[in-house]
């Protein structure tokens, strides 16, 4: 009986000592959004972190990617912001001006910092305060990738560089040859799919307009109709209806890998960096990656992706940069991020990434962000600016008028900077 009560009271006394030291640990908040293998990934990197720090408990808040912003405004309401929060970087100026996200230098290791390329701070800086709030291991692109075989079979000429890019009357010229190739049900997938919900109709087409000589909005004036109502503008967006019209464009109701789905029946494909693994672990040689087209006088591409930021009411934001400055250091997060064909935001994840390297498959992406790269606007409006030029999109390819629905747009994001009184400091630097 003795030795029973013996034992009961180290297990008692080592169960407290547990207790106590896991009450001792520290918890920060982590949320993100994801596909399930970078999940997976992020819970490995916690894992190892916490083996590093054994006094932190890293706690993950998952948000889907298409209802990312609702759960946001969701903490916001609710006053819990995490510590560290995942960020589409086009709206760091939103965040940043409505008090979400402190400035994140202080709280990065330098060799991170040192190590990152022009793009990626350019996605993760405040244009007011010229300030860093966010860093990401990855920047990223969208490309035009080509069905070789298809290509050859109408003789198309294959660019080598940016500066070699299809013309808009070339691009044009091959999709009417492509949709009559036999083999071939649509000349290319320009990822409808994603729907509307997303940032990729933004993302990935307002360059098309950039690049036709226009953009969505006024960059010094910050007024959008005059600029996103243009006839410049109107007349891209007019050549998009065009394509859908005539059954070239991959309709929303097919999803979004015709391009490398069984049989390819997409010859060419606007898809973002990331579709290249998937693309090349089905069509292997077969795959060619291509320039974005010049629309008018220059090229033009997008950049930007998520990023991580520390919030404002973080009480542990040095602990949050150090696991930040963990996870874009992490070798095996690293390895997986470039087995996804990650585009390198850090100089020394190019130098471990072949497939942009000179001479690789993708080097093209990598070159368009020193040539052609425009951000999104990078303003507190940009949720809205988004979000209308968005449903104007789907409202013209759904048959809509180009120039109404543009109108519209214009007026819906120009009402908001009025009512928001211009979203000062923005607008004094004209």
């Amino acid at each position: 009986m003795g030795k029973r009560l013996l034992w009961s009271l180290v297990l008692s006394s080592a169960l407290s000592a547990v207790g106590a030291q896991a009450a001792e640990k520290t918890a920060i908040q982590v949320m993100h959004q994801g596909d399930p293998g970078f999940v997976a990934a992020y819970g490995k990197v916690a894992e190892r972190f916490e083996a590093a720090n054994p006094d932190v408990d890293v706690q993950f808040i998952y948000a889907p990617h298409d209802a990312y912003n609702e759960k946001l405004s969701a903490a916001v309401m609710a006053k819990q912001l995490p510590d560290v929060m995942e960020l589409d970087a086009p709206f760091l100026a939103n965040y940043v001006w409505s008090g979400y996200l402190q400035p994140i230098k202080p709280l990065i290791d330098k060799d991170v910092l040192d190590d990152m390329t022009e793009s990626n701070i350019a996605q993760g800086t405040y244009p007011i305060d010229k300030d860093l709030y966010a860093i990401g291991l990855t920047d990223s692109s969208v490309v035009l990738y080509g069905n070789k075989k298809y290509l050859e079979a109408i003789g198309a000429r294959i660019p080598k560089s940016v500066d070699d890019a299809w013309t808009r009357e070339e691009f044009e010229t091959y999709l009417e040859k492509l949709s009559k190739l036999d083999g071939v049900k649509w000349p290319i997938d320009t990822f409808r799919g994603y729907g509307i919900k997303t940032e990729w109709i933004t993302y990935a087409y307002s360059p098309i307009l950039q690049s036709a000589g226009c953009d969505l909005i006024d960059r010094k004036a910050w007024k959008a109709e005059g600029t996103l109502d243009s006839d410049a503008c109107v007349d891209a967006l007019a050549m998009m209806q065009k394509w859908v019209k005539n059954g070239w464009v991959v309709p929303q109701s097919a999803g979004t890998n015709q391009f490398f789905a069984e049989g390819n029946p997409a010859a060419l494909a606007l898809g973002g960096h990331w579709v290249y693994a998937e693309a090349a672990a089905t069509m292997k040689d077969n795959i060619v990656v291509l320039p974005l087209p010049k629309f008018g006088a220059k090229g033009a591409s997008p950049d930007g992706t998520w990023i991580w930021a520390i919030t404002k009411t973080s009480a542990h934001p040095d602990i949050a940069g150090k696991f930040i400055s963990f996870l874009l250091k992490d070798k095996e997060y690293r390895t997986y991020v470039a087995s996804q064909s990650g585009y390198p935001g850090l100089k020394s994840f190019a130098a471990e990434s072949p497939l942009y390297a000179a001479g690789g498959p993708m080097a093209i992406a990598f070159e368009q962000a020193s040539k052609t790269a425009v951000a999104r606007p990078p303003h507190p409006a940009y949720p809205t600016i988004t979000s209308a030029f968005m449903q104007a999109v789907d409202e013209v390819f759904n048959g809509g008028d180009p120039k109404e629905a543009l109108t519209s747009a214009a007026k819906k994001i120009d009402q908001d900077i009025e009512d928001n009184d211009g979203y000062p400091p923005f607008g004094d630097e004209q």
